[in-house]
């Protein structure tokens, strides 16, 4: 009964929430994550956004107006990392909140001797635990690249969300059934780690170095260069591509070329 509920409500919000075939055109002709989408998977990817946009209230804040595009451009990107997981992985919340750039967090933080410090954070994103989603629309919006080609704020806040649900953004999100959570913990804590070693020794990095912040930070950093830099992912770290693989349930950088024979043979 409950599932044939779920069903109908599905439907339902599908036929109320439509999206116009010139505005879907358009959008998703703007978003280079659905770039190597084929047929069936861009369709599953319009019901998701719709289905986004049907169960989520965008609030614009700072004097900014979230019109239909933008909200539209916000919700294909957040529904792309849950092509293989269903719209009920974003439960919990409901609300996105836009700025029109960086906006500021002011926090309270307790130091070691209990002494509280009052900071404040320039931020173009943020997810807050069974709460709002917060986006900076400057660094938000269609082709908007601010920490370089392989990052995306949405996908990096969208996997905050995900990260969330077990109740701790810990950079362990729930997994599948037949994910082996050992091979899980050991690879992004490898990879964190060399983020880490990287960095202290002054050479190049493959990630954003923002992800060896806090393993809940890699977690989103790498889930962002899954998506936007999937190839250069795959080659520079496949232990840690073939575990997101397993976790979204989608493979963005497809099947890997083959070698012709003179690259085999080195010629």
């Amino acid at each position: 009964m409950l599932s044939a509920f779920r069903s109908w409500r599905r439907r339902r919000l599908l036929r109320r929430h439509a999206i116009a075939d010139s505005a879907w055109r358009a959008a998703l002709a703007h978003c280079t994550l659905a770039a190597g989408l084929d047929a069936a998977r861009r369709e599953r990817l319009r019901e998701l956004t719709t289905l986004f946009l049907a169960t989520k209230r965008f609030h614009g804040a700072a004097g900014l107006e979230v019109d239909a595009g933008a909200a539209l451009a916000i919700a294909i990107q957040a529904a792309v990392p849950i092509l293989g997981l269903g719209i009920d992985w974003y439960r919990g919340w409901t609300s996105v909140i836009v700025y029109p750039g960086t906006f500021v967090a002011r926090r309270e933080e307790s130091d070691a001797d209990g002494v509280v410090h009052r900071t404040r954070h320039a931020l173009s994103g943020e997810a807050w635990d069974r709460g709002p989603l917060v986006l900076s629309w400057e660094d938000a919006r269609p082709h908007a690249h601010p920490y370089g080609p392989a990052g995306n704020v949405v996908i990096h806040e969208c996997a905050h969300k995900l990260d969330m649900l077990d109740g701790a953004a810990n950079g362990h999100p729930p997994l599948h059934p037949g994910m082996d959570a050992r091979a899980w913990s050991t690879t992004l804590a490898r990879a964190y780690e060399a983020l880490e070693a990287q960095l202290a020794a002054g050479a190049p990095t493959s990630l954003d170095p923002y992800g060896a912040e806090s393993p809940a930070e890699f977690f989103a950093v790498a889930s962002e260069a899954f998506f936007a830099a999937p190839v250069a992912l795959r080659e520079s770290q496949p232990e840690l591509y073939g575990q997101l693989r397993l976790f979204y349930r989608q493979d963005p950088a497809g099947p890997p070329a083959r070698r012709t024979r003179a690259e085999e043979d080195g010629r």
